[in-house]
């Protein structure tokens, strides 16, 4: 599975990194480390309402 850092993210910051299908998200500190299972639809609304 592919993963995105946030386009945010300093070249040297850790963040949370999400998978390609929006039903992933993993810590980009760890990325063999186990990953959190997410409802992309729910996901995306998540991330609209915090960039208001």
């Amino acid at each position: 599975m592919r993963y995105k850092k946030s386009s945010r993210s300093g070249s040297h910051s850790n963040c949370v990194e999400v998978a390609h299908t929006l039903t992933h998200l993993r810590d980009s500190k760890n990325p063999a480390g186990p990953t959190l299972a997410a409802n992309a639809h729910a996901l995306i609304i998540y991330v609209r309402s915090a960039q208001r």
